[in-house]
């Protein structure tokens, strides 16, 4: 295999201007909103001093795309998704400037902040759907799979570089500057949606409302290998995630040091950044199932080591490996999903992408933390990467299409 066949494939951003606006776009406005979360955090920690209030902060922005997510994926089907992502992202715009005003002009309660961040949440479940809506329409089948993989890295640079960009002005200018930045990237994402092409109505539009998202169920429940997708991210995420895990191994590994907390989510995404920019040996894949699987499992796999490993720099290696597991896997997943997906379909069920993205990591969490305070960290760590292992097992074992080359798709 060639460098070139190895690198990441740009030719999406070259041969659709459309897609090129839109990642532009939201990758600007993806470095806005991880500063944002650091700015809340820390807003929220000044003024209550307490980390019930600070975890309460992703409570905030889950509970809405849980509880309306699949109505807004309804919504997406039944018109066009460009107009809908033009009306979220115009709302999630106004949500920072309004968290902008109540930091410039001084104390806000908490829960006022709280509620902002829902708001600003519930705008994002409905431009999450129709974001993933919109892809398939810009891309040809066989450059869907390297259009995800940008998406990622463009998500995993946001990680890495916006949190250390968000220290540097709430320690200067202050939160409010952060969330005035962040603003003014969504104008970025607002230029990049108004460019993406009209969407023909569907041949049969989706019900209304609440009354379509039985028909998303539906297709789930009848799908097995969008089923099984699904299915295999929640392995992933319910059972093996680790970051509620982070501040213990730091204390047993690393004496507490704060210093050294910070790079274990380092670890992670320079993983993620690393498997992107070589996602040319696995977007081209005529298996993009398999490859699912296989990333999954090698996520479980480097956690069970992480939780194994005595010496920690060796634990941050595995960490490393991890997060490039998830990237192959997420990136593989999406490409599974939108491909199966009629495009009528498209807004539910990447709405139920979405929430199984959202909720399956706060609960893997809380599992963590559940099982390290009745045992240790490390009985944590090495349970949920076997339990992710024999999970993803199952889930290959009696989903025979998620093994299986490319065949005919239901939105060719």
């Amino acid at each position: 295999m060639g460098m070139r066949r190895t690198l990441i494939d740009v030719t999406p951003l070259r041969s659709s201007p459309p897609f090129r606006r839109l990642w532009i776009g939201q990758t600007l406005s993806g470095f806005g909103s991880q500063m944002t979360l650091v700015a809340v955090m820390f807003q929220v920690w000044q003024l209550t001093g307490s980390t019930t209030w600070t975890g309460a902060v992703g409570l905030a922005q889950a509970i809405p795309v849980v509880a309306f997510g699949l109505f807004a994926g309804s919504l997406v089907d039944r018109g066009d998704p460009r107009r809908f992502l033009l009306f979220t992202t115009g709302g999630q715009a106004l949500c920072s400037l309004l968290l902008a005003l109540q930091a410039f002009l001084g104390r806000f309660p908490a829960a006022g902040v709280l509620g902002l961040v829902a708001l600003q949440s519930c705008c994002g479940a409905g431009g999450g759907p129709a974001a993933r809506a919109v892809l398939p329409r810009l891309l040809p089948e066989h450059r869907l799979a390297a259009g995800l993989a940008l998406r990622r890295i463009a998500f995993q640079g946001a990680m890495l570089l916006g949190p250390a960009l968000s220290g540097l002005v709430v320690g200067g200018p202050g939160a409010g500057a952060c969330y005035l930045l962040d603003a003014l990237t969504f104008l970025a994402a607002l230029y990049g949606a108004f460019g993406l092409p009209r969407a023909e109505p569907a041949a049969e539009p989706a019900r209304p409302g609440a009354r379509g998202v039985p028909a998303g169920l539906a297709f789930l429940g009848r799908t097995p290998v969008v089923r099984g997708a699904l299915l295999a991210d929640l392995a992933t995420t319910v059972l093996s995630m680790p970051v509620s895990l982070f501040p213990l191994i730091n204390a047993e590994r690393f004496g507490g040091d704060p210093r050294t907390l910070g790079l274990f989510l380092t670890a992670v995404a320079a993983g993620g950044v690393a498997a992107s920019l070589f996602s040319g040996t696995f977007t081209r894949s005529p298996r993009p199932g398999l490859v699912m699987l296989g990333g999954a499992a090698a996520w479980g796999a480097s956690l069970t080591l992480f939780g194994l490993s005595s010496d920690p720099w060796a634990g941050l290696a595995f960490l490393v490996t991890a997060g490039a597991a998830d990237t192959v896997s997420v990136v593989s997943r999406s490409t599974v999903v939108q491909l199966h997906t009629p495009h009528d379909l498209l807004g539910r069920v990447g709405a139920a992408e979405q929430i199984v993205g959202q909720a399956g990591p706060d609960i893997g969490n809380l599992r963590g933390g559940l099982v390290a305070d009745a045992t240790s960290g490390t009985a944590a760590l090495v349970s949920g990467g076997l339990l992710c292992l024999a999970a993803i097992a199952i889930v290959g074992a009696t989903t025979a299409e998620l093994r299986n080359p490319l065949t005919d798709r239901p939105n060719g």
